[in-house]
């Protein structure tokens, strides 16, 4: 029960003491089985003042009602105490309760008793956290008044001093938390937020920096807002119409001085760079009294936080944002999904990756300056289409990802963007790109595993060709895993020795003589022999092929010589160079290395590149082939007509052979053949003083028509198939002895 000002005035009281009192008061629970206790006791202490506030009176007859009292107000102030109510210790048991249980630190507890013996006073003193012991005799007005005082005192000063540990806790969360705030309004939006908290009240206020944003707008402006102030966010404070607060915060930012009111309060914060911030706090009460100490320490921490948030906010652009495009980052598109995923809203969602196909070859022929422009174009395509509906980022060098609803990121809006040409350095550049796409309703992995599906889902789609789209499936994922089985089998394959080279015949069409051979990777295993177009692939995306193919050229080298050695040297041996190795910058070193480690001459090898190195065109391209060149090794241009078919980079690139596909060779079989293109390729071959060799002959009549176009080697089953080097020395010396000596070829 609570009662206050109920009953007569205590003689002496002050008539001021009726009058309106809004000063949150002290409460007193008076704790007695007694009636006439409760009525004395307030009529003792009615009308009093104490700190400046006034006293409120809780009553209970019982520990358990006094418990109940005290759960539903926690801010009991002073505990009047009997000793002995329903039992001996029913007192001393509610003390134990209120410190133990309820965790109450900061009420006083003033015992009282009729019956001294109960409980000794030096035994009861040190055993048990009170403030004072008193017989009720002895505790007359003056005395009751005088304990009650010294305990309200002694309360005050323990709820400061909680109060100054929890504002400094504040204040280091605060710290804390605005380091890792994104720009300058949510760092201010912190500010606010922490100072309401410090002060104990819900924030409703605004927070002002002196700077001026851009040269059109100078003075000081509202940067961020919160309650019935959020009217002026964004406004200069001459704008503002409310003199309060207008005034208020100008005189924090005039004079550096804390602005205090009842129901309001203005603090400044100045850094030593000059940047200043100014907060304005109302409440609807009174606001409690803070310890000035603690709001130094939060406007000296709040000044170091606003010297370091705008570094703060340019090292956090520069982790998430690509500089060159002004848009979100890999890490930034990966860290977008994954607060998506913890919010569960994928559902409908879903990602695409954009492969530019051909960019690095673009960057290559017309300069990093060109490419990047290039980006920048598409870039600012991808957003103008989607980026008010959908995040677009760059992810890699020329990949871009896109985040949205199912019905926006799919292939069907993707692809006509690309459509268009773009005009990166005022000429018409036509742009396709491959995508890999992923849908997030219940996806399960992280960011980092949905871009790795999306990209295996572009490699898969780019198997078909350049220009496609492909949806991440589960078919894709089982091809994914065995693809990373065999790149794992492959690698061991490679440690263990037992892959070995394969030698296939290239004869002279007009004399059938052997006039060198290719070298071909084989791969055996306990089920079956695995095929170059399965692991080769493989070893390209992996990098693998870097070493597999210095490797092939050692194998082919030794075998030339030891032909040599054994008295029956071999013209020529093929080695294929795949675009990763020839791209590799240490990949001349390699050649130079293995050259230095093998007796055969550098005439005697042959490079074989394929059209899509060819095509490159690029300078560092063009460079590594003249060292091939100056060097006396030959390069051949590998599966021609598979590529581009063109041969308008043979005019200016330093090769020396053309070797034509099987896929336009095995037409001259048929009962009626067509043989333009064969003819044509042939004739122009050798306008540009090329050799040119005929790659899977099978038949006699194929041989015959490709002699009959002039067509100087060739190369298939007809004479032989892929074999091993000791299966080769015995297919030579027939050769040999079939020739005579007078036909054999000089080293």
């Amino acid at each position: 029960m609570r009662t206050r000002g109920e009953l007569v005035e205590f003689l002496g009281d002050d008539p001021a003491a009726n009058a309106p009192d809004y000063a949150p008061a002290w409460l007193i629970l008076v704790v007695d089985d007694d009636p006439d206790v409760h009525r004395s006791s307030e009529l003792a202490l009615r009308g009093t003042r104490i700190l400046d506030r006034p006293l409120d009176f809780l009553h209970a007859y019982t520990a358990g009602e006094a418990l109940g009292l005290l759960a539903a107000h926690p801010h009991v102030a002073v505990i009047l105490l009997d000793v002995v109510m329903e039992t001996d210790d029913a007192g001393l048991g509610l003390v134990r309760t209120v410190r133990h249980e309820l965790g109450l630190a900061e009420v006083r507890i003033i015992l009282r008793t009729g019956q001294p013996g109960y409980a000794p006073e030096i035994e009861t003193i040190c055993n048990y956290d009170i403030n004072d012991y008193k017989t009720k005799n002895e505790l007359t007005r003056v005395k009751l008044l005088t304990a009650v005082i010294a305990a309200i005192r002694s309360y005050d000063q323990l709820c400061r001093l909680e109060a100054s540990r929890r504002g400094l806790k504040k204040i280091v969360s605060a710290c804390n938390d605005l380091i890792s705030v994104q720009g300058l309004q949510a760092f201010c939006e912190g500010v606010l937020a922490q100072l309401a908290a410090l002060v104990g009240i819900e924030p409703s206020g605004l927070v002002c920096a002196r700077h001026a944003v851009d040269e059109a707008r100078p003075g000081t402006e509202v940067v961020a807002t919160a309650g019935r102030c959020a009217v002026y966010q964004d406004l200069l404070l001459d704008d503002i119409d409310d003199l309060v607060i207008a005034g208020s915060l100008r005189r924090a930012f005039d004079t550096g001085a804390r602005q205090l009111g009842p129901r309001h309060m203005s603090l400044c914060f100045r850094g030593r760079q000059g940047q200043a911030f100014a907060v304005y706090l109302e409440s609807d009460t009174a606001l409690r009294q803070v310890d000035e100490q603690l709001l130094d320490v939060f406007c000296s921490n709040i000044a170091i936080c606003c010297e370091n948030v705008e570094l703060l906010a340019e090292l956090r652009e520069h982790a998430f944002t690509d500089r060159l495009l002004r848009l979100p980052n890999r890490v930034a598109f990966i860290e977008r999904i994954e607060s998506m995923h913890s919010r569960q809203a994928l559902a409908g969602k879903a990602v695409a990756l954009i492969d530019i196909d051909e960019f690095a070859e673009a960057n290559d022929m017309f300069g990093h300056a060109y490419g990047d422009r290039l980006l920048q174009a598409i870039g600012s395509r991808l957003v103008d289409a989607l980026g008010d509906r959908c995040v677009v980022a760059r992810v890699a060098g020329d990949v871009f990802g896109v985040l949205g609803d199912e019905g926006l990121v799919r292939p069907q809006v993707l692809m006509p963007l690309f459509e268009a040409p773009f005009a990166p350095a005022g000429t018409e550049h036509r742009v396709s790109a491959s995508m890999g796409l992923v849908r997030l309703t219940g996806y399960g992995g992280t960011g980092a595993d949905l871009l790795k599906d999306a990209s295996i889902a572009i490699k898969r789609g780019k198997a078909g060709g350049q220009g496609q789209a492909m949806y991440f499936t589960e078919a894709i994922a089982q091809e994914s895993r065995q693809r990373t089985r065999l790149l794992a089998d492959l690698r061991h394959a490679f440690q263990a020795r037992e892959l070995y080279m394969a030698f296939q015949p290239q004869v002279d069409l007009a004399s059938g003589r052997i006039v060198g051979v290719e070298a071909l990777m084989r791969w055996p295993t306990a089920d079956a022999m695995i095929s170059p177009e399965i692991f080769i692939p493989v070893a390209e995306q992996s990098g693998l092929i870097v070493n597999l193919g210095e490797w092939a050229l050692h194998q082919a080298l030794c075998l030339l010589d030891a032909l040599r050695a054994e008295g029956r040297p071999l013209p020529r041996v093929a080695v294929n160079v795949s675009l990763v190795q020839f791209r590799h910058p240490g990949f001349l070193d390699a050649v130079d290395r293995a050259l230095r480690e093998h007796a055969a001459p550098a005439h005697a090898l042959e490079l074989e590149i394929t059209e899509s190195v060819a095509m490159m065109g690029s300078a560092a391209i063009e460079r590594a082939l003249h060292e091939l060149r100056s060097r006396e090794i030959a390069v051949a241009i590998d599966d021609f007509g598979t590529g581009y078919s063109s041969l308008s980079y043979l005019d200016r690139l330093p090769v020396d052979r053309l070797k034509i596909d099987k896929a336009f060779i095995r037409p001259l079989a048929a009962p009626q053949p067509d043989t333009r293109l064969v003819e044509m390729v042939i004739a122009l071959s050798h306008k540009l003083g090329l050799k040119v060799i005929a790659e899977g002959v099978e038949t006699e009549a194929q041989a015959r028509l490709l002699r009959q176009f002039g067509c100087d080697e060739a190369q298939g089953y007809l004479w032989g198939k892929p074999m091993a080097a000791d299966e080769l020395r015995h297919v030579l010396a027939a050769d040999r002895a079939a020739r005579g000596p007078s036909q054999e070829t000089p080293p």
